[in-house]
């Protein structure tokens, strides 16, 4: 009801209800990204507190990325089953639960319940997957700029957050910084319970830009329905596709050498090198506000030019930078430049990667398949967050992990060139299963 007659009111003003959908989809990857990257805040204070080491503390981290990834492809299913606001509100529920339960964690099994369990699913349910559902369900133009919208405030919330939660951190305990994120998440679940719809046509609409027909079109015949067993079809199609494997390789260095690596130990590294968690905290938000403008150009540029050379030069600039990191010597100054140059690609990769995937496996498969994708991504980041923690403890410093990353991100700089131009590769590609013909997008 609040939905419809909000829709009619921005109608008779020219604006269209996708850009409300996109908003609550934004407000939400935002607040569940902050949720993703408010335990790497919490790595020294955890550690002091019960004793743990990094690498500890970092397996049950893994664990919780490995999750957030496995759920992509099953996320899309749900969105299909139940619709985007039961399956958004039930990730809200998981992540303030899990957040407001941890302050009252002794043990580190605990961790395991309710960051790796919790958190890994409730994000998981909410993650890159629900914007590239939202942008090809209720956007035709533009889809582009939402989807590099939507894939910045993943990042934005990661980093931007963390300043402040640093600075709560460091006055008021490591509690006291699951507030703001448990109290976010009930009123999104809110907002999105009152006016999140799953299709353009739930209000009697077009997606946006989307022309209507001069006369009714055939019906299409209906597609079976999905089911869990649908994302196993999926894949089992996609095995033999080069390019599906070159975009899961190429994003499982995207998830090592961002969340995993940077986003997880990043503070703990600064701390290593005399820099304090505030400062270093303060750096990860700069490296936010740089990934928000290229992430959003990135969107920009991908409706425009060619994708596989967008991710050539994003992957490989982003090498360059982390074999700089060690040697900035931890001032304000070079690691203002390396944010500069690594906070512009740190998420920029995901439009061309979703629109490679769009134009290669069509839209009625990009759901299941961005959602494969996106789980080589968090499995990456998941090797990172524990390899990362593992270098810290047995070699006490974190150098190799960054070169290691560095040099990853080289190697899929050259993966990306692999690809097959879209208009060949969507040829190329074989009939979809009738299991997997349901639009899960």
């Amino acid at each position: 009801m609040f939905a419809q007659k909000l829709s009619d009111w921005l109608m008779r003003r020219g604006v269209h209800y996708g850009w409300v959908v996109a908003g609550i989809t934004f407000l939400t990857m935002l607040t569940m990204s902050a949720a993703l990257g408010l335990p790497g805040a919490m790595m020294q204070p955890l550690g002091k507190e019960f004793g743990w080491t990094t690498e500890q503390i970092s397996s049950a981290l893994a664990v919780r990325f490995a999750l957030f990834g496995l759920m992509g492809p099953f996320a899309a299913v749900l969105m299909e089953k139940y619709g985007l606001r039961a399956v958004i509100c039930t990730g809200l529920a998981l992540v303030g639960g899990g957040m407001a339960l941890v302050t009252q964690a002794t043990q580190l099994w605990h961790l395991f319940i309710l960051w790796s369990l919790m958190l890994g699913l409730g994000t998981g349910m909410t993650a890159l997957v629900l914007g590239a559902v939202v942008a090809n369900r209720w956007f035709v133009a533009r889809r582009g700029l939402v989807i590099g919208m939507l894939s910045a405030s993943s990042a934005t919330g990661q980093l931007a957050f963390l300043p402040f939660a640093a600075w709560m951190i460091e006055h008021w305990g490591w509690r006291s910084a699951t507030v703001p994120v448990f109290v976010g998440s009930i009123a999104l679940g809110v907002l999105a319970l009152l006016f999140m719809r799953n299709r353009p046509q739930d209000l009697g609409l077009l997606p946006f830009g989307e022309v209507p027909a001069l006369k009714p079109a055939a019906a299409a015949p209906a597609a079976a329905p999905m089911t869990f067993r649908t994302p196993f079809l999926v894949l089992k199609e996609f095995s033999t596709n080069k390019t599906f494997w070159v975009l899961f390789g190429t994003f499982f260095i995207c998830g090592l050498s961002t969340n995993g690596l940077v986003q997880t130990h990043f503070i703990s590294l600064c701390g290593d090198n005399g820099l304090s968690a505030v400062p270093a905290a303060s750096v990860l938000a700069m490296m936010g506000a740089f990934d928000f403008v290229g992430t959003i150009m990135s969107g920009w540029l991908s409706d425009r030019y060619d994708n596989r050379k967008l991710l050539f030069w994003y992957y490989g600039l982003r090498g360059l930078s982390l074999f700089w990191l060690p040697h900035s010597q931890f001032t304000i100054y070079g690691l203002s430049l390396f944010a500069m140059f690594y906070g512009l690609d740190w998420i920029a990769t995901v439009p061309p990667t979703v629109k490679l995937a769009g134009a290669s496996f069509g839209p009625a498969k990009v759901g299941l398949a961005f959602g494969w994708i996106f789980a080589g991504h968090q499995l990456g980041a998941a090797v990172a967050a524990y390899g990362g923690g593992l270098a810290r403890t047995m070699l006490l410093t974190y150098n190799p992990a960054l070169y290691t990353a560095g040099a990853a991100c080289l190697l899929a700089a050259v993966l990306v060139l692999l690809i097959r131009k879209p208009g060949a590769a969507a040829k190329a590609s074989r009939p979809v299963a009738t299991a997997a013909a349901a639009d899960p997008a």
